[in-house]
């Protein structure tokens, strides 16, 4: 049976179909995303659901051009020392 690490690792299709029902446990212990390969080269990727929907998350703030220019903004003005405490935030949103 194949033992699956990290990305650099990777898994043939042959030798997946053995252990398809335990990958969802062996990703949940953080091991990231299976490569599977054929003939040596990658053709599919496996990875958890929750993984999946932040990669998802990602490329929808990373192609909204407007959303970007405010995190952008927001970055800039933390390495300024721009900010604010978090109980003056909280207690003007009277949290």
């Amino acid at each position: 049976m194949a033992t699956i690490f990290d990305m650099q690792e990777s898994i043939s299709l042959t030798d997946a179909r053995p252990i398809l029902t335990q990958l969802p446990e062996r990703l949940a212990e953080g091991q990231g995303v299976v490569p599977l390969t054929r003939h040596g080269k990658p053709v599919l990727a496996i990875m958890t659901w929750d993984l999946f929907e932040a990669w998802l998350e990602t490329i929808e703030i990373m192609s909204d051009s407007e959303l970007m220019e405010q995190v952008l903004e927001g970055i800039k003005q933390i390495e300024m020392g721009n900010t604010r405490p978090w109980e003056e935030v909280k207690a003007d949103l009277d949290l």
